[in-house]
């Protein structure tokens, strides 16, 4: 039915491809498209004899589309590449059609970036090559055929068995704009523009913006590059409430990300990939980088690790790296730290999430121990309570005070004592007693003691 509807006979899965990756990208080739929607053909036509045939074969499909696209009137041609590619783009009436394909409000789709043709696109597409390096689509097994050739099935496989990249296509934005001055639709001077941004919580990366470089820019422009993200990040939300209220700051308007803890609160995460095609060297440029832009990634240390409140975790990579290992190899270096992470752990924390855990752990141990106190004493309490009720029966009043007195008693070192004989005083009456009759006794033996002074001295008649 598809085939009949649409002059070039594609489907509407086809067009919704394009209209997607479009979308995103602003401006990308056709191999491009199919790379990033369709992956599973990167693995057929693997017989034609020259690998211009192959992408064409490959191509096809989405060729087709963005043909019937651009007959409504959605979708252009915008130049070629360095390389000679044909680049496709959308027009306004396409990028409405997109945004309604990737389910974003049509404010946030950015410009159609119909002009990028005209030099060659060298940074876009160095941008469009770095966010599938990132994304690293899937070829789908099922929709190749069994009669490929056994070599182009075990790649497929293989690429299947890789380390998966990050997030879905929707996941991404390119070309956004980061107003340090004016608003989102008409940002001041000042600001920055986000080449890539990435949203992809549930890959634990709930944000994170990516700065291509193809090595034209000197250390000073690219330190400047971050003061500018600092300047965005800590811009203030409108203030729509009293002047006492805490604001957040405008960037929380637009993107989800964990709020802010006790014991850190960093700036989202910038990452800086590195493509070698200009004359600067980046293992020269990145130290440099590294000091001009000191203050704004070098963290506090705090105990065992260091603290980023207020401070941009500034990662760095090479785009061959990236495209080799994808994401989640150790080929990311952040700023201050030795050696290589995962992006995952570069644009984290693990020092200071290791604190908190054992931190953390040592409260639930305390509150742990806390309870256990408590428990062992209510357990006695209880104890206490069974002995009194057991020994109810066997109970008598003490003659003197008429206290109920029983036949044994635990002392104050826990252990069983023996009370005194039924019908006897009771423990305290017994001591009060005793105390009395020492104390008559030791009167006594003091008079008698005076008398005998007395009857020495001669004196007794006298005081008689």
């Amino acid at each position: 039915m598809a085939r009949k509807t649409n002059s070039a006979g594609s489907s509407n899965g086809l067009r919704k491809d394009v209209l997607s990756v479009l979308g995103v990208l602003k401006v990308a080739t056709t191999d491009q498209i199919q790379r990033i929607a369709s992956p599973h053909l990167s693995y057929r036509h693997t017989d034609k004899k020259t690998p211009s045939e192959r992408k064409t074969a490959r191509t096809a499909s989405h060729g087709g589309a963005f043909a019937d696209l651009r007959d409504e009137g959605l979708a252009q041609n915008g130049g070629t590449t360095s390389g000679g590619e044909s680049l496709r783009h959308l027009t306004e009436k396409g990028m409405k059609a997109a945004a309604y394909a990737l389910d974003r409000p049509a404010w946030e789709m950015g410009g159609t970036g119909s002009g990028a043709g005209s030099s060659g696109a060298d940074h876009l597409m160095s941008v469009n090559e770095t966010m599938i390096s990132l994304l690293r689509p899937k070829p789908d097994l099922l929709q190749l055929a069994d009669d490929e050739p056994e070599e182009a099935l075990q790649a497929a496989r293989d690429a299947v068995a890789a380390p998966a990249g990050v997030g879905t296509l929707a996941d991404y934005m390119t070309e956004v704009a980061l107003p340090a001055t004016g608003t989102w639709t008409s940002p001041g001077k000042g600001g920055a523009q986000a080449d890539l941004v990435l949203t992809a919580p549930e890959d634990d990366i709930p944000l994170l913006f990516v700065e291509v470089d193809n090595c034209h820019m000197s250390a000073q422009k690219l330190a400047g590059k971050i003061a500018q993200y600092r300047a965005f990040f800590e811009r203030p939300a409108t203030r729509t409430q009293s002047a006492q209220m805490p604001v957040n700051p405008m960037w929380r308007a637009r993107w989800q990300a964990p709020a802010a803890h006790d014991w850190e609160n960093p700036h989202p995460p910038v990452l800086f990939v590195f493509n070698r095609l200009g004359e600067r060297n980046p293992d020269t440029v990145i130290p440099a980088v590294e000091k001009l832009a000191l203050e704004h990634w070098a963290g506090i240390r705090y105990q065992d690790h260091t603290r980023y409140s207020g401070k941009i975790p500034v990662v760095v990579t090479g785009f061959h790296m990236l495209r080799e290992h994808g994401p989640r190899g150790q080929i990311f270096r952040r700023f201050g730290r030795d050696g290589y992470q995962s992006l995952h752990d570069a644009i984290g924390n693990p020092r200071r999430d290791t604190a908190v855990i054992r931190q953390r752990e040592a409260a639930r141990a305390e509150d742990q121990r806390k309870k256990e106190l408590l428990a062992q004493e209510e357990r006695e309490r209880q104890e206490w309570k069974e002995d009194r009720a057991r020994q109810k029966d066997a109970a008598w009043p003490c003659p003197t005070c008429g206290r109920l007195t029983w036949p044994e008693h635990r002392g104050s070192d826990g252990q069983w004592e023996s009370s005194p004989d039924r019908g006897d005083d009771c423990r305290p009456c017994a001591g009060y007693k005793e105390r009395d009759r020492k104390l008559a006794e030791e009167r006594a033996a003091m008079e008698a003691e005076a008398k005998r002074e007395a009857k020495k001295n001669g004196l007794f008649g006298f005081l008689r």
